[in-house]
C-alpha cells in the first residue's frame, strides 16, 4: 500500500518560511579549504555578511564547469594568495546540515591541503585579513568551520602518527 505524500505546510526551524513537502529547496554548492602549515591552519577574516568580521576557512561557491576540488583551490588562491594544485587537495568531508548557513541551504565539500612551513598568505578577494592559528585550537570560527577543522586535524594526526 502506497501512502500519499504529505503536502501539509511546515515551517523551517527559522520559523519564517512556510514550506510544503513537495516544494523544492534551493541548494547551493560550495567548497572550503583547511590549509595546514606545520601546526597551524589558515583562516580569513570575513569581509562580508554573514559573519562579517569573524574568522572562517577560505572557500566559496563552486562555479559552473568546475569541480568542488577545483573551486577549493581557486578560492584558496583568490582569498589568501596561497596556491595549491587542485589534485593535491584531500577530501575531509561533505557538510550539509540544513541550518549551517543563515543565507539558506549550503552544502560544502571540505578539503585539506598541507603547505610548506615558509608559506605566506595575503588577504585578497572577500577576505578582510588572513592569519595562521593553531590547528588544535583555532578559536571560534564562523558557520560549522570549527567542526571541519577538527575533522581535518584528526585526519592530519592519523596521517602523521599512524597506530599499529
Amino acid at each position: 500500500m502506497r501512502l500519499p505524500r504529505s503536502t501539509a505546510p511546515r515551517l523551517t526551524s527559522r520559523g519564517d518560511i512556510p514550506m510544503t513537502e513537495t516544494m523544492p529547496e534551493t541548494i547551493r554548492y560550495t567548497a572550503d579549504v583547511v590549509c595546514i602549515r606545520g601546526g597551524d591552519v589558515l583562516v580569513i577574516e570575513r569581509g562580508w555578511p554573514p559573519h562579517q568580521g569573524r574568522l572562517a576557512l577560505p572557500g566559496g561557491h563552486v562555479d559552473a564547469g568546475e569541480t568542488s576540488r577545483e573551486a577549493a583551490a581557486r578560492e584558496l588562491l583568490e582569498e589568501t594568495c596561497v596556491h595549491v594544485p587542485a589534485d593535491s587537495l584531500v577530501l575531509v568531508g561533505v557538510y550539509d546540515a540544513p541550518e549551517r548557513d543563515p543565507r539558506g541551504r549550503y552544502v560544502t565539500a571540505a578539503y585539506a591541503a598541507t603547505v610548506p612551513d615558509d608559506t605566506t598568505a595575503t588577504a585578497g578577494d572577500d577576505a578582510a585579513a588572513v592569519r595562521w592559528v593553531p590547528l588544535d585550537a583555532p578559536g571560534s570560527l564562523a558557520f560549522d568551520h570549527g567542526e571541519i577543522v577538527r575533522a581535518a586535524w584528526r585526519r592530519h594526526l592519523a596521517a602523521n602518527h599512524p597506530t599499529c
